[in-house]
């Protein structure tokens, strides 16, 4: 069995990422942390995990090594510490995102601040296994994806791929999110009164997931916007792009099998009949999926594009486990096989 420890585990990805080791195969978890609930057994901060397992809360500091070690620390902590959390294990998940960029000035523009080990940024792979699964596969450290970048990245992906947007038009991702974005702090903005039924932008600009995008697909002329929806899990990313002139529906059609038949995760949603015949996350609470869908108005050359992710999973922990699963040689869906429910 492989041994994994989690570095603060009290937040909502720290409890989703031991949910998904606990069911996993080929591991075993031999350490939580958290400060603020040192000595409370795990299953006092997250209940759905009562009578599957005994442990408790630990000290970060007196952790003993592991073979894997997952960071799920607020943003800006782990690289104050890094050289630190490399002595414990050979094989590193950041689940922050101090590592997601790969450049020390594009970090500083986009987080506000010099990053404080620029000498690591490099050592890491960025953890989204559709773009950089042969290099994951080879890593011993890995960063985090941002759960509004997965959903942007992911949708994009066929049409940056295949090199079919117009690279002299802009493209506009907007994005609806879930409360759980928010983490498990708690502001006044998140306050159940205050974002009960709401349709709340909070960024039209400017969103530190932009970065990520940015250099994920290479595109300079794009920008996100962020609106809070009456979800806790979820968030669905569409994109406004304009084709390349030419583009047929055919073309289109071929770009998006292309990605879904090379990554067991994706799905193609384009349904002429049903309920369901786009992507829509509250079908994927609690999976490891994201879904794809799109449309396409060749009369103006108006591209839309569709993903939808549960933030908590592929957004954050279920591409950490997926990111091990590669990292370690083991089937990429271990411990990832939960299909979802329906009604939910």
């Amino acid at each position: 069995m492989i041994k994994t420890a989690i570095i603060g585990g009290s937040g909502y990805a720290g409890g989703e990422l031991l949910r998904l080791l606990l069911g996993h195969p080929d591991v075993t978890v031999s350490a939580v942390t958290s400060r603020s609930h040192l000595g409370e057994y795990v299953y006092q901060v997250h209940p759905n995990l009562r009578k599957r397992t005994m442990l408790k809360f630990t000290d970060p500091d007196t952790m003993e090594p592991v073979d894997v070690l997952f960071l799920a620390l607020p943003h800006g902590e782990v690289q104050q510490k890094i050289d630190f959390w490399a002595g414990k294990a050979d094989r590193i998940i950041d689940l922050s995102a101090d590592f997601r960029l790969r450049d020390p000035e594009t970090y500083a523009k986009w987080y506000g601040a010099p990053h404080a080990a620029p000498e690591w940024l490099p050592k890491f792979v960025y953890g989204l296994p559709e773009l950089h699964r042969a290099e994951i596969s080879q890593a011993c450290y890995v960063s985090g994806v941002g759960c509004n970048a997965t959903a942007a990245n992911l949708a994009l992906l066929p049409l940056v791929k295949a090199s079919l947007l117009d690279p002299d038009q802009p493209v506009i991702v907007e994005l609806k999110v879930g409360s759980s974005e928010g983490g498990a702090g708690g502001s006044p903005a998140s306050h159940h009164p205050e974002r009960s039924h709401v349709v709340r932008t909070f960024s039209c600009f400017g969103h530190r997931h932009t970065g990520e995008v940015m250099q994920e697909t290479g595109l300079r002329n794009i920008s996100l916007t962020m609106t809070s929806v009456e979800l806790v899990r979820g968030a669905l990313a569409t994109v406004h792009a304009t084709a390349k002139p030419g583009l047929t529906m055919k073309t289109l059609w071929a770009a998006y099998r292309e990605i879904v038949n090379e990554n067991p995760f994706v799905r193609l949603v384009r349904e002429q009949r049903g309920i369901y015949r786009v992507p829509e996350p509250k079908i994927l609470t609690g999976t490891n999926y994201a879904d794809l869908g799109f449309d396409y108005d060749a009369e103006n050359g108006h591209l839309i594009s569709i993903c939808a992710i549960d933030n908590l999973m592929k957004g954050a922990s279920g591409s950490a486990v997926q990111c091990m699963n590669l990292m370690l040689g083991l089937d990429e869906m271990h411990g990832l096989d939960f299909m979802g429910l329906h009604p939910i």
